[in-house]
C-alpha cells in the first residue's frame, strides 16, 4: 500500500508501509549503531555530546580570553607569583626591623679642619656690636663710637663695626677691603665646597660684615662723592704715653676711651678701586639677595668713578697708614677692579679697559722685576691675571681684547713656572717654603696667596680639559701645580723643622703668645688702662685666650720662629694674610671631587658676540 502526499519541495512524497519495521527490529539495530561507534575512541567534544551536564569532563586548559593555556601551567605559575610575594614581602619586614649600622661619612681632610679654625679669626676680629652667635668667649662690644666724634670733616659719621686689621684695634680700609674680595673670589669660585665643610653661611655673614661696613664709609646712595674714609684709629707711636692711641696704648678693644681719629681722603685711586672690587665680587656672592646685590654694585660703580676721577695714593702724602700699609701705585688696582666690575655688571666698558695695552703696561704686566708673581694686598696684578684669563678660558671674547688676554694668560702661566722647585725665581728655605718676599719678614701671608693662585688655576685648566701648561719646552700636568700649593700649606700647618703649626689652635705645637691685644689680656672683669696692660703685653706666660685660627706672620728664612709676644714679625696675624689662607684651604679642601664653580661668576655676564676685527688697509702697489 502507497500513499502519495505532496513534497512541501515540489516533488512527491512517498511512504512505504511495506518496507516499515517493527519497534524491536528498529530497538535492536540501534544498539547494534551505538557498539560500533563505541568501538572506536571519541575526540572531546564528542564526548561532551554524549555526557550530561552533571558528568563533563575536568578541564585540561583555562582560556585566559587572550589566550589558551595548560591548566597545570596555570596553576603553577599563580603558586610562583604568590610564593615569591610572600617572601619578598618577608625579606622587606625583616629588613625594615633589622637594627641599622649607618655608614659614617669620611673624616673631614685636614686643609677642611684648618678651614674651620681659619674662618674663627674673623669672628675675634669683629668691632662694634657683636652678634650673638659670635663663638668667641672673650670677645663683647666695642668700639661703639667710632666715628661719632670725629672731627677730621668726614661727612659719615657712623663708622661702628668692621673688622680690626690685626693684634691692635685700628680699621685699615686697604688690606681690609682686599681681605673681603678674597673671600668673595674664594666663594664665587667654591660655594660648593665651603657648603659640604658646613662653612658656606659661616663666610657669607663674615663677608657681609664687611661688606656692611663698607657702605658707610661714604656716601653709598650718591652717584659721585667727594671723600672716603680710609682708616679709623691711629697707629702712630712717636708722640709717646701722652699721645694715647692703638699702637701706644695695650688693651682690650672692649676698654678703650682714647680718641680713634678719622682718615679721610679726597684722591686716593688704590683705596677706592679696592673697595670697588670689595663690593662688586660681594655682589656676586650675594645674587640671591637682588637688593642688597644691586645696593652693592651702586656702590661699587660710585667708589669706581671716585678713582678714576680723583686720581692718587691714599697713602700719599705721610698718612698714618704709610707706615704699615704703603701703596706702590694704583694701576694694578684698576686692572683688577675693572675686572670685578666688568664681572658684577656685564658692562664691557669695564673689560676694555681692564685689558687695555696701556693700563697693563703701566700696571707692570709687562716688565719684571724682584716681585713680579707675588700676589698681596698691594700688587694685585698677578691676581687680575689669574681672573681674566679666566675669562679667556671660558668665554673667549676675542678681538678687542684678545691680545691682553693672551698676554695676561701667557704671564700667569709663567708666574706658575716660577712657582715650581724646578725653577730658581725664588728661594726656598730647607724646610720647603717658598720665599716669595725674599727672605723678608712675615712670609706666610704671600705664600697663601700663591698656593691659592696655583690651585685655582689648575682647576681652571682642569675644567677647560687642559691636562697642564707649557713652561718653556717643558710641559708640567696640572697635579705638579696642586703639589706645590699642598706643600706650602702642609708647612704652614706644621710639616716643617719645628714641626709648628703656625695656624693657631690646629694641632698641638703652635704659637701660645699671639701679638694681640684682645687675646693677651684675661676677660676679669677688670679694665686695665692704656699702660696697665703693659704687663700682659711683657708677660712671658702664654696668651690667656687662644685666638683659634689665627695665621700668625710666620718663619725667617731659615725656617726659624721665636714666639715671642712683642715680636710682631713673628706672631702677629692680619686679616689679609688670613684670607689668603682661607682661600688657599677651601680650594684644596675635600680633593678634587668638587670641581670649580665655571659659570657664578659669569652671571651678569652677558652672551658674547666677538666684534670682528677692522678689515686690512687696501693694497697699494
Amino acid at each position: 500500500m502507497s500513499m502519495y502526499g505532496r513534497d512541501p519541495w515540489g516533488g512527491p512524497l512517498e511512504i512505504n508501509t511495506a518496507d516499515s519495521a517493527t519497534d524491536d527490529d528498529r530497538s535492536r539495530n540501534l544498539n547494534d549503531f551505538d557498539r560500533a561507534a563505541l568501538s572506536r575512541p571519541l575526540d572531546e567534544t564528542q564526548q561532551s555530546w554524549l555526557l550530561g551536564p552533571g558528568e563533563q569532563k575536568k578541564k585540561r586548559y583555562v582560556d585566559l580570553g587572550c589566550i589558551i593555556v595548560s591548566r597545570k601551567i596555570f596553576i603553577w605559575t599563580v603558586g610562583t607569583i604568590l610564593a615569591a610575594g610572600f617572601i619578598a614581602g618577608l625579606v622587606t619586614v625583616i629588613v625594615k626591623n633589622v637594627p641599622r649600622h649607618h655608614k659614617h661619612p669620611p673624616a673631614p681632610d685636614n686643609y677642611t679642619i684648618a678651614l674651620h679654625k681659619a674662618l674663627m679669626f674673623f669672628n675675634a676680629q669683629k668691632s662694634g656690636k657683636l652678634p650673638r652667635h659670635n663663638n668667641v668667649s672673650w670677645r663683647g662690644n666695642s668700639c661703639l663710637n667710632d666715628g661719632k666724634s670725629d672731627k677730621s670733616g668726614a661727612v659719615m659719621k657712623d663708622l661702628v663695626g668692621g673688622y680690626y686689621d690685626a693684634g691692635d684695634a685700628i680699621k685699615f680700609h686697604f688690606p681690609k677691603a682686599f681681605a673681603m674680595t678674597m673671600l668673595s673670589w674664594s666663594v664665587i669660585e667654591y660655594s660648593a665646597k665651603y657648603e659640604a665643610a658646613g662653612e658656606l653661611a659661616h663666610v657669607r655673614e663674615i663677608i657681609k660684615w664687611g661688606t656692611d661696613y663698607f657702605l658707610k664709609t661714604f656716601n653709598s646712595t650718591a652717584d659721585s662723592i667727594s671723600q672716603l674714609v680710609a682708616q679709623v684709629g691711629k697707629g702712630d707711636s712717636s708722640g709717646g704715653p701722652s699721645d694715647p692711641n692703638d699702637h701706644t696704648c695695650w688693651m682690650r678693644p672692649e676698654d678703650i676711651d682714647y680718641p680713634r681719629p678719622v682718615t679721610i681722603c679726597s684722591s686716593c685711586s688704590d683705596l677706592a678701586a679696592e673697595m670697588a672690587a670689595a663690593l662688586a665680587s660681594a655682589s656676586i656672592v650675594f645674587k640671591d639677595n637682588k637688593a642688597y646685590s644691586k645696593k652693592l654694585v651702586h656702590g661699587a660703580e660710585t667708589l669706581w668713578k671716585f678713582s678714576r676721577d680723583q686720581r692718587g695714593l691714599y697713602t700719599a702724602g705721610g698718612s698714618d697708614a704709610a707706615t704699615f700699609y704703603n701703596s706702590s701705585m694704583y694701576w694694578d688696582e684698576f686692572v683688577w677692579g675693572g675686572a670685578w666690575m666688568y664681572y658684577a655688571t656685564g658692562n664691557q666698558s669695564y673689560l676694555y679697559l681692564a685689558s687695555h695695552p696701556t693700563l697693563a703696561k703701566h700696571a707692570g704686566a709687562f716688565w719684571g722685576g724682584p716681585d713680579y708673581g707675588v700676589f698681596s694686598w698691594d700688587n694685585k696684578l698677578t691676581g687680575a691675571q689669574v681672573l681674566l684669563t679666566r675669562l679667556r678660558l671660558f668665554l673667549s671674547p676675542g678681538y678687542p681684547y684678545e691680545q691682553t688676554l693672551k698676554t695676561f694668560h701667557n704671564q700667569t702661566s709663567i708666574v706658575m713656572c716660577s712657582y715650581l722647585p724646578y725653577f730658581t725665581s725664588f728661594n726656598r728655605t730647607r724646610g720647603g717654603l717658598i720665599q716669595l718676599n725674599h727672605g723678608r719678614p712675615q712670609p706666610l701671608q704671600y705664600v697663601a696667596n700663591a698656593a691659592f693662585l696655583a690651585t685655582l688655576f689648575s682647576d681652571y685648566l682642569d675644567a677647560a680639559d687642559t691636562p697642564g701648561w707649557y713652561c718653556g719646552p717643558n710641559f708640567y700636568s696640572t697635579d705638579v701645580l696642586r703639589k706645590f700649593a699642598e706643600t706650602q700649606i702642609d708647612y704652614i700647618l706644621g710639616k716643617n723643622p719645628r714641626k709648628m703649626s703656625y695656624l693657631v689652635g690646629f694641632g698641638n705645637h703652635y704659637p701660645k703668645h699671639v701679638h694681640h691685644r684682645g687675646a693677651s689680656i684675661p676677660k676679669n672683669k677688670i679694665k686695665y688702662s692704656c699702660k696697665g696692660g703693659y704687663k700682659w703685653r711683657d708677660s712671658k706666660k702664654p696668651n690667656p685666650n687662644t685666638i683659634n685660627g689665627a695665621m700668625v706672620a710666620g718663619p725667617d728664612k731659615h725656617d726659624g720662629f721665636h714666639d715671642v709676644r712683642m715680636n710682631y714679625n713673628y706672631t702677629e696675624p692680619t686679616l689679609a694674610g688670613n684670607a689668603g689662607l682661607v682661600a688657599a684651604l677651601v680650594a684644596l679642601s675635600g680633593g678634587k671631587t668638587v670641581k670649580v664653580d665655571k659659570n657664578t661668576i659669569f652671571s651678569a655676564v652677558p652672551p658674547m658676540f666677538p666684534t670682528p676685527p677692522p678689515p686690512p688697509a687696501p693694497w697699494k702697489p
